[in-house]
């Protein structure tokens, strides 16, 4: 059950994806064309919300990347809270390998940013946009490498992109806010109480946690603070023990009818608003700027050597096993992948240089960097010999999607829910 659960999530996110480089080459096509001045008015075309007293005016754009995308980041939350508390992140094993690839893929390409932009204190905003990882893109990529790319490749890329955007949150909340409203700080605290009592009393209404979800999200948009993040909130509060009246989860029904309309609607509009960068007037020396060069180089660079590096520490020193059914050269073109950076790398990309003429820089940097690692990382894993036991391991995951009841054992085993999952679902 487990097994087939992970296969459909990963052919959801293969397919936005590819939806997700349509969007993007659309998007570069316009803006390269004589319908450039509809498409910046586009994202431009101003939309207002009024209520009483109660307004929120915003370009389009802002709307995308305020609104639309804290519903990606609930999301995001959703996956997070079940990973740890019942998947591939629920148990110390399990954990250790893909966080100490998340951490060195954070923390090697923002250094690589820094030491190029050193000096320049604006420029230095930027330092986390090469750290994120376009888990949609990645999975697209390996999804059109099919039996090249096992099972056990395409789990361990997930796990460290799932840590790899909490990392992102973390660094949202604490970097990239703006002046704070004390007032709306306080109402929002108070409907985060609310959220988690609803979850400590069992409130199985879904409409209960999407009012207060709104309300918060709303509070956290006048704070100053990002809006996306009472997305995240809002998802940590979601149950994941199975209600009484009908044996399911509230948090899987959410992970499951959200995912469509993130993969295929949300993401691609998202790319589509942000992703248009205007050739004219960009020459070679547009590629040695330093911003773009930060990004760049962090995402080629910084990603692959932060991440092979800890992986390779990792297994080398027993501290966590070699993914059954891969090779080393399969798990350099995982790291490589991980530095296709597109959605996350784009949306850090506005919350640090807001206000500034970084714009294009921005996009080019994180486009051409993206792209590279996708060529390269695609070539590296296509080319790497198939280990030995792929075959074997490949049939055992066919046998167990057929009857997971059947005494698996290797990477079916690792991918089932641990023996205590229903202690943290209760604790949940």
């Amino acid at each position: 059950m487990a097994l087939s659960m992970i296969r459909q999530f990963l052919r959801f996110e293969a397919a936005g994806g590819i939806m997700l480089m349509f969007a993007t080459v659309l998007a570069l096509l316009l803006a390269n064309s004589p319908f450039n001045a509809v498409y910046e008015g586009f994202r431009d075309i101003p939309v207002a919300i009024r209520f009483g007293a109660l307004e929120i005016a915003k370009p389009l754009l802002l709307w995308v990347n305020d609104g639309l995308m804290a519903v990606f980041f609930f999301l995001v939350g959703l996956e997070i809270k079940r990973e740890f508390l019942q998947g591939e992140l629920s148990s110390a094993d399990r954990l250790a390998l893909p966080a100490a690839a998340a951490v060195g893929g954070m923390a090697l390409p923002a250094l690589v940013y820094a030491a190029i932009n050193w000096g320049d204190d604006q420029a230095l905003n930027g330092w986390a946009i090469p750290a994120a990882t376009d888990i949609a893109f990645a999975l697209g990529i390996l999804a059109l490498l099919g039996s090249r790319a096992p099972l056990a490749l395409k789990v361990l890329l997930t796990a460290v992109a799932v840590i790899d955007d909490l990392g992102a949150i973390v660094i949202i909340a604490i970097f990239y806010t703006d002046n704070l409203s004390l007032y709306p700080l306080y109402v929002a605290s108070g409907l985060i109480a609310a959220l988690f009592l609803c979850n400590l009393f069992r409130v199985g209404k879904l409409s209960v946690y999407a009012v207060l979800g709104i309300a918060l999200w709303i509070c956290v948009l006048k704070s100053g603070v990002h809006a996306t993040l009472a997305g995240v909130v809002a998802a940590f509060a979601i149950p994941l023990a199975p209600r009484k009246s009908d044996g399911r989860s509230m948090l899987i029904d959410l992970e499951h009818n959200l995912h469509p309309w993130v993969a295929f609607a949300i993401l691609p509009v998202f790319a589509f608003a942000n992703a248009g960068v205007s050739f004219a007037g960009i020459g070679l020396h547009s590629f040695v700027e330093p911003v773009k060069l930060g990004i760049s180089l962090g995402l080629i660079i910084g990603k692959q050597v932060g991440i092979f590096a800890m992986l390779w520490l990792c297994i080398k020193f027993r501290i966590a096993p070699m993914p059954p059914g891969t090779n080393w050269g399969q798990l350099y073109g995982v790291a490589l992948l991980c530095g296709i950076g597109f959605t996350m790398s784009l949306f850090i990309g506005g919350l640090a240089f807001e206000h500034s003429d970084f714009e294009a820089n921005i996009r080019l940097g994180v486009i051409t960097g993206s792209v590279v690692c996708a060529v390269l990382g695609a070539g590296v894993i296509l080319f790497s010999p198939t280990p030995k036991d792929a075959g074997h391991t490949e049939r055992l995951d066919e046998a167990t999607a057929a009857d997971p009841s059947g005494g698996a054992t290797g990477l079916a085993e690792a991918t089932a829910a641990p023996a205590d999952g229903d202690e943290a679902k209760s604790r949940a």
